[in-house]
């Protein structure tokens, strides 16, 4: 299966599974993983995803396009213009709002739309050998999965040009010194540490992790007085919670209390 899809306790893991093209998204195996990651969402039971890559060399690089060029898909025969194409699907780099965390354990390469997966994420941990690139205007494109907006809202502007406008990569070490990346770790321990980051994550109320992360990014593109109205909003939605009166009463008996996601 190109996706691997595994769940973890309260973990999902997600690994991109075609290491004999790096790591390469088809269109199906898109689908598909769009697939798991609205399972992912809806499961109650699930509260953290980790997005990785099979193997050593690459965390993925983007989408296939072995089977770019020649008539667009669907053109009829005589160059007829194709039927209009049905409404794209909403994917994680797209569209698609996940309020769960997500963490990127990027192994190897992450060119292309492989970076603009982890930068959908929300927290990215790298290995040793992971190498990252917005590589898209070097085969006479620009980024389609939204590199070309997320970039620039993590990093400085002209770091980020540098990259947008000359294809340029960076290694792990300079991706954390512009804090992309949270931590760079060994290959080997690469699997171990998003774990142990999920699990931490998982001692904390989930409704309240899932409304701070929804604060935060709705936030970005709001004025400060909105988005500390949203803030308020979201604040009064999980202090009705039976996971904050548990939290309350835990700190009052001085013991890890037990969250439900309730």
């Amino acid at each position: 299966m190109p996706i691997d899809y595994q769940k973890e306790g309260k973990i999902a893991i997600f690994t991109i599974n075609r290491p004999e093209v790096l790591n390469a998204l088809s269109p199906q195996a898109l689908a598909e993983w769009t697939d798991a990651l609205i399972d992912f969402r809806d499961n109650p039971d699930l509260w953290v995803g980790i997005i990785t890559g099979a193997g050593e060399k690459a965390f993925c690089t983007g989408l296939d396009l072995r089977g770019a060029g020649g008539p667009p898909p669907g053109a009829a025969p005589g160059g007829a213009p194709p039927p209009r194409p049905a409404a794209p699907q909403a994917t994680l780099v797209r569209g698609l709002e996940i309020w769960k965390p997500l963490i990127a354990a990027v192994n190897g390469y992450a060119f292309g739309g492989g970076f603009e997966i982890a930068l959908a994420c929300d927290i990215r941990i790298a290995s040793e050998n992971a190498r990252f690139g917005l590589t898209e205007v070097t085969l006479g494109l620009i980024p389609g999965w939204g590199g070309s907006q997320r970039l620039p809202r993590m990093i400085p502007v002209g770091k980020a040009a540098e990259l947008l406008l000359m294809g340029k990569r960076m290694d792990a070490q300079e991706a954390f010194n512009l804090n992309l990346v949270s931590k760079v770790v060994p290959l080997k321990d690469l699997m171990t540490t998003a774990k142990e980051w999920a699990n931490q994550i998982c001692e904390c109320a989930p409704l309240a992790v899932r409304a701070a992360k929804e604060a935060m990014f709705r936030g970005l593109d709001m004025t400060l007085a909105d988005g500390l109205k949203l803030e308020s909003e979201l604040g009064r939605k999980v202090t009705s919670s039976k996971d904050f009166a548990e939290g309350r009463k835990a700190f009052m008996e001085k013991r890890k209390p037990a969250y439900k996601g309730e």
